[in-house]
């Protein structure tokens, strides 16, 4: 799987292929629609598969204060590109430089210049270029003129609604992961670099991880039962508290998964936390045999809903 940056040209043996365009934010159901009809596509016509996405996301840019809201990281997308069947990910930097592109000059100086693309895979709703001025139909006229095909995906709908990142962060949000897992086909999951914290989980029994949100969405703050992967594959199940700890001082927002019968150092080591199920929400305990006690019945809990997961 190779990571290229949607500037150079492509490599030669990548010249020519089939394109699936668009975020990509979450890899939902609907993405995974328009990039499994790239793959089919350049597979059947023996080319190269593609996947385009752009980082930061473009909200970033025209609204730099907006609240954190990331789904996935380029290295979560980047492995689930290459499980789905992907040969490369490139990834457009959005800019300014990219994002004052018209739509004309996106297909030339991008698609055509860069990629060398033998065909776009998007969703019906994608846009692009400067005021978003460029179409799913005026990208098929411009194929039509240059030599290369423009196809189209319906939305993917459950329950009657589309699925979209949008309804995956509103489940988040509402402390409902087993919804947003539905719709993303795997748990939602945290993945980030153990840091040094205080270390009061272990002065009470409960060590735990401590991981930065980063760019992340801020799911519901509680209690989670929790399943984490550790970079040399090993799975341990857990209970997680992801919030500002409000028992302690000062307050810090993190997740800290504390993982079961677990004895190892994971200070440096990168770590995937899947969130399973909310448990409750964050509460503030008058003293620490109270704290105890109700971390005691969160991880019985925990243990139960991961035995059966």
């Amino acid at each position: 799987m190779q990571r290229l940056d949607g500037v150079s040209p492509v490599p030669a043996d990548l010249a020519g292929g089939i394109v699936a365009l668009g975020n990509f934010d979450g890899f939902h159901l609907g993405h995974q629609a328009v990039v499994g009809a790239a793959v089919s596509r350049a597979r059947a016509e023996g080319r190269p598969a593609l996947v385009a996405t752009f980082d930061p996301h473009p909200i970033r840019l025209f609204k730099p204060d907006a609240a954190p809201f990331r789904l996935t990281t380029l290295d979560q997308r980047e492995r689930l590109f290459a499980e789905a069947g992907v040969d490369a990910m490139v990834v457009f930097g959005f800019d300014t430089a990219l994002a004052a592109l018209s739509a004309q000059e996106f297909v030339e100086q991008r698609l055509l210049g860069a990629l060398r693309v033998g065909g776009v895979v998007t969703g019906e709703d994608f846009t692009f270029g400067r005021g978003r001025s460029g179409t799913v139909a005026t990208l098929r006229e411009w194929g039509r003129r240059q030599g290369f095909s423009a196809e189209t995906v319906a939305p993917v709908t459950l329950d009657g609604e589309p699925v979209s990142s949008s309804r995956i962060r509103a489940a988040l949000i509402a402390g409902n992961p087993r919804e947003a897992a539905r719709l993303l086909t795997r748990p939602f999951a945290i993945e980030g670099r153990v840091q040094h914290g205080d270390k009061l989980g272990r002065t009470i029994g409960y060590p735990t991880a401590n991981l930065d949100m980063g760019h992340y969405l801020r799911p519901a703050y509680g209690i989670y039962a929790v399943r984490g992967t550790l970079d040399d594959g090993r799975v341990l199940d857990g209970a997680a508290n992801l919030g500002i700890r409000p028992s302690f001082d000062p307050p810090k927002e993190l997740l800290e998964p504390h993982f079961f019968d677990f004895a190892g150092d994971l200070y440096g080591r990168t770590l995937s936390v899947a969130l399973i199920e909310y448990l409750r929400p964050e509460a503030k305990f008058d003293t620490l045999d109270a704290l105890i006690a109700q971390m005691d019945g969160d991880c019985a809990r925990a243990r139960d809903i991961l035995a059966r997961a």
